[in-house]
């Protein structure tokens, strides 16, 4: 089962969970902020995109402390599968689950397009329907989406092979043009060391059906079901 984390200030919750629900044909529920304990039979947490608590303080600042989090947390360390979209992301970073930091664009303005993709790492839970160096095209949509980590920092990512989407052109071609937010070497999504949790900037659950004239996200969330299948059979 999939559950989907509601904030106040969430936006893009019930975008994901008709994904899940109508697209994928996979069961599904909110998870109100304030609730202490995951549903039993968990498989996937989502965390969607939004304004979470207005974005105060710092866009996830506040809802890392939502009763919730200390399960996700829990959940996550256990070996449960999350993946955190766009403000979902930047909770995750608060929360510690995984590194680094967002800033402001580096043109201070939101940014609202479709935006091309690389796939840098096809062997995790999320990416095993990708192929390495392929590229898609998702959506993104944010105003704090320059993400940033130290030197030390972007050489353990990229030694651990945490490093999942980093932005291009239609090419594939990581170029400074391509970047639409100033992210360092161009990242748009990362996985933890262990490979469970993803965070990701761009909106794969805006682009799953091809009534949408795109559905390269769907294959994000066919990954998880991949996953989830070989883990159930093992």
């Amino acid at each position: 089962m999939f559950g989907v984390v509601v904030f106040p200030g969430s936006n893009c919750d019930h975008d994901c969970y008709h994904v899940i629900k109508h697209v994928l044909g996979q069961p599904v529920r909110f998870i109100w902020h304030k609730e202490e304990k995951l549903p039993e039979g968990l498989r996937v947490a989502v965390l969607p995109g939004g304004f979470s608590y207005g974005d105060y303080l710092r866009t996830g600042a506040i809802a890392r402390f939502s009763p919730v989090m200390r399960a996700v947390e829990k959940f996550a360390k256990d070996g449960g599968l999350v993946i955190g979209i766009c403000n979902g992301f930047q909770i995750l970073l608060e929360a510690g689950l995984l590194p680094g930091a967002m800033l402001r664009n580096r043109g201070l303005k939101f940014i609202c397009k479709d935006v091309h993709l690389e796939v840098e790492n096809a062997d995790t839970p999320f990416t095993n329907s990708l192929a390495v160096g392929e590229v898609i095209k998702v959506p993104i949509a944010h105003a704090e989406g320059n993400y940033f980590i130290d030197a030390e920092g972007l050489e353990g990512l990229k030694k651990n092979k945490q490093i999942v989407f980093r932005y291009c052109d239609r090419e594939g071609a990581i170029t400074d043009e391509a970047n639409p937010n100033g992210s360092v070497m161009n990242i748009a999504g990362i996985i933890n060391k262990e490979g469970n949790v993803l965070g990701m900037m761009p909106h794969p659950e805006r682009c799953a059906e091809e009534v949408l004239g795109n559905a390269d996200g769907r294959r994000i969330f066919e990954s998880i079901l991949n996953h989830l299948k070989k883990a159930k059979v093992a």
